[in-house]
């Protein structure tokens, strides 16, 4: 993962011009997102655009099946070649993944053996994952009534698709997060690694969406 990040600076640098992406406005960080109100008194809050060439609805589905232990994270396939085949991203969608409910749980990177739970599903428009990690417990979910706990890392991650020009996608992801030191080292670090990762997500989802496997196989 340090290798695909030192390399994932150069895709920092240039997503915006490949996908033509406006970047983060001020709107963009002043406007509501639907998961907000799941760490009200975020430390941290972390937004990336990035715009696709295909209407939503041919987004959503690749934002489904999206995650570890699932379809994985999509990187360009300049980055894959440092990737084990087997931890490389699908590229096609796999109907048995793209079945996503509320209070769905499934597993996250980073340290330990942290998780991500569905808090919202609105097709295909939005989809917002709710987190809490206990670093005291290997970074598991942390026992009821515990959420509050200064030990305990409280995130948000919104996924909101907007329609643009040209039978596109604005994709907007915002991640909020409550974390002792705001402002530390850890902080500086996490913005970066979310900056390389996105803009690898963006390219990989970008050469996903031209492929001729972007939509369900019929039936699926």
């Amino acid at each position: 993962m340090g290798l695909l990040i030192a390399l994932g600076v150069g895709v920092v640098a240039t997503a915006r011009l490949r996908h033509r992406s406006p970047g983060v406005t001020p709107h963009d960080r002043a406007r509501a997102l639907p998961g907000d109100d799941l760490v009200p008194d975020a430390t941290v809050v972390m937004d990336r655009v990035g715009v696709l060439s295909a209407p939503p609805e041919e987004v959503w589905p690749w934002l489904l099946q999206l995650g570890k232990g699932r379809a994985g994270w999509y990187f360009p396939a300049r980055f894959e070649v440092v990737v084990p085949p087997r931890r490389r991203g699908l590229r096609h969608l796999e109907p048995s993944l793209l079945e996503v409910n509320h209070g769905d749980r499934v597993p996250d990177w980073g340290p330990g053996t942290p998780a991500l739970e569905v808090s919202s599903v609105t097709a295909p428009a939005s989809l917002v994952f709710h987190s809490l990690r206990d670093r005291r417990n290997a970074w598991r979910w942390p026992q009821e009534g515990t959420g509050a706990d200064p030990a305990v890392l409280a995130m948000s991650w919104a996924l909101q698709l907007d329609p643009a020009d040209g039978d596109r996608t604005r994709l907007h992801l915002r991640v909020r997060l409550r974390m002792r030191r705001a402002n530390g080292p850890a902080s500086r670090l996490g913005d970066l690694v979310d900056a390389v990762t996105t803009g690898l997500l963006f390219a990989g989802l970008s050469e996903r969406l031209r492929s001729p496997n972007a939509r369900p196989a019929p039936g699926g």
